[in-house]
């Protein structure tokens, strides 16, 4: 991906990256006891994950919350208990980018995430 000061040109090469791209877009911090215990900076977000919302509006920020799924189009991921209403006043889950969150406890029922963790720590040991 070419890197490019332009704001447009950014927005434009995110929304046209390839599906393995995107991928890594969905990645978030991870909180410093799974930072420790994993050797890892960050993870990609996975349904199942609790998450902490650190930015974002008042009324959400500091929200903790489950994974409810992720959109890998858009970048965004809906948590449970964070909504918003609509104009005709039902609530409807809200979308928050991937990189405004931080893992709080990772969902490990897949294998290959699991063993994923453990290999990028033993490699930087």
């Amino acid at each position: 991906m070419a890197r490019s000061s332009k704001a447009r040109v950014q927005r434009r090469e995110q929304a046209n990256a390839a599906t393995h791209v995107k991928r890594r877009m969905l990645s978030a911090h991870l909180s410093a006891d799974l930072r420790k215990e994993y050797g890892v900076r960050s993870a990609r977000v996975c349904k199942g994950d609790t998450v902490v919302v650190l930015r974002g509006n008042e009324d959400i920020r500091g929200t903790e919350g489950r994974v409810i799924s992720v959109d890998t189009s858009t970048g965004r991921v809906t948590i449970d208990g964070i909504t918003i209403n609509q104009a005709d006043g039902t609530a409807v889950e809200r979308p928050i980018h991937a990189s405004n969150l931080v893992i709080t406890k990772l969902n490990l029922e897949d294998a290959w995430r699991k063993e994923a963790l453990v290999k990028k720590k033993e490699a930087k040991e």
